[in-house]
């Protein structure tokens, strides 16, 4: 996309400006999606972007900015503009570039480049849309999207890295609504990959209907929420997304590097529950959060943070790993062009357990079953969070009596990695996207279902 001749006179002029380290990311970005409301067709968009950013380390300090031109000069031009405060005398040379190779681990059969496949994609989601509503009477709206995006990257730096990378993504979402009356409830499901539209084939459109719908209904009738502090047994899949939010981030360089996690200091201690293990695994095959590399031309690689309650590694990237001392983990991800790569998860979750869901359950006399999480927030740094339970189920004397609404978990990240008793057998990952100071990026959290002893529920009583 970029000549590498072009790129080696910008890397040289970045360090004769006086940058320890230059880098230059190429990106091309196409995009389709289409989207379905009231049984037709509302939106069909798609879209091209390109752009390249610039980086310039000096020192700890870290300027970016970018442009959407490949010439040499313009390029130059904005590389002094960053470089203009900093600037100082030093004679370098970029090392020469050598473009470096890797065996794919993720295959695409269908890639966007090939078609749009509009009329399939719209066929899906009418198919999805008719499951919905067949479902019960009571369900009043349906709303479905697919985004189909293809992502072509070039990196360059002045350690003579040269190195691309081609990303093909699909995403599924459907969000079913149920009414009686003036109550009104929802069900929602995202699946997602990291392949192109044959990801299709490891759907049902009719079972995503249907599932979303029977989400709906259950939350329609459901009693109001206890509140207090009680055992909570948290779903397998998307229940992931509290570890991810409350405690992922707090172990990425981003805040370690600053101070601002409260496990900066705590490598090698026990942060856990022992039956604790927690992996960021950017090598798994197709999976929504994977990369063959990372933003900063590294490759990929399975990361173990947590092991048996022991904290043993962080996530990081090229400017954490200087701040920090640790090695680069291949975590280095940004949104576009138009981001400077930050440490950021890729496909993170706690590993399976011993536990079996029954187990776990018959284990509680009174507390709640969350089924199924939705979003929260969380207060960065201290990990303090707040998170929706989608659906939810009453516990009494070790069985599931009756469905729920309005639940909410309430705690910290490290408090609840210590409550954690019971971890499942039934491991399941789940697709999201994931923002910080690097913009939005997809990621997949993952768990089986596990047994939290003792956490504060926010309900309707």
């Amino acid at each position: 996309m970029l000549n590498p001749a072009t790129a080696k006179a910008v890397i040289d002029h970045a360090l004769f400006l006086g940058a320890d380290f230059a880098e230059l990311f190429v990106e091309h970005h196409q995009s389709s999606s289409v989207e379905l409301i009231s049984g037709d067709i509302d939106k069909v968009n798609s879209g091209i972007d390109f752009g390249i950013g610039i980086r310039l380390f000096f020192g700890y300090k870290v300027l970016y900015g970018y442009t959407n031109s490949t010439d040499e000069e313009e390029l130059k031009r904005v590389t002094g503009l960053l470089a203009a405060k900093d600037k100082r005398d030093q004679i370098a040379n970029a090392a020469a570039l050598n473009l470096s190779r890797y065996n794919s681990k993720h295959q695409c059969q269908q890639p966007l480049a090939q078609g749009a496949n509009l009329e399939a994609k719209i066929a899906f989601l009418k198919e999805t849309d008719q499951a919905a509503r067949s479902e019960d009477e009571k369900i009043s709206q349906f709303i479905g999207r697919i985004l189909q995006r293809e992502q072509q990257i070039e990196i360059f730096n002045s350690t003579g890295l040269h190195i691309g990378d081609t990303r093909h993504y699909t995403r599924v979402a459907a969000t079913a609504i149920a009414q009686n009356g003036s109550e009104q409830s929802t069900g929602f499901e995202a699946p997602g990959a990291l392949t192109g539209w044959e990801f299709n084939t490891r759907l049902d459109a009719r079972e995503l209907g249907q599932h979303v719908a029977k989400q709906a209904m259950v939350k329609l009738f459901a009693d109001n929420c206890p509140s207090g502090e009680m055992p909570v047994i948290i779903g397998n899949g998307f229940g992931g997304v509290i570890f991810h939010e409350a405690c992922g981030h707090l172990l990425e360089t981003t805040s370690v590097a600053k101070k601002a996690s409260v496990f900066h200091d705590k490598m090698g201690e026990m942060i856990a529950n022992p039956v604790v293990n927690a992996v960021d695994d950017g090598t798994m095959t197709n999976e929504w959060g994977s990369i063959n590399i990372d933003d900063e031309g590294m490759e990929t690689q399975r990361t173990q943070l947590i092991k048996d309650g022991k904290l043993t590694s962080f996530m990081v990237d090229h400017m954490g790993s200087l701040k920090t001392g640790y090695e680069p983990t291949g975590s280095g991800r940004r949104e576009s062009y138009k981001y400077a790569p930050t440490s950021r998860m890729r496909n993170t979750f706690i590993e399976p357990g011993e536990s079996s869901l029954d187990e776990m359950i018959s284990s509680v006399e009174h507390g709640i079953f969350a089924k199924k999480m939705g979003g929260g927030s969380v207060q960065p740094g201290t990990g303090e969070f707040n998170f929706a339970v989608q659906e939810a189920y009453l516990i009494e004397n070790g069985q599931i009596t009756k469905p729920l609404k309005s639940a909410t978990l309430i705690s910290t990240g490290p408090k609840v990695l210590k409550e954690i008793s019971m971890v499942g057998k039934d491991f399941e990952l789940a697709a999201g996207m994931c923002g910080s100071v690097s913009g939005s990026v997809p990621t997949t959290v993952g768990q089986p279902a596990l047994k939290v002893d003792n956490i504060l529920v926010g309900g309707g009583n």
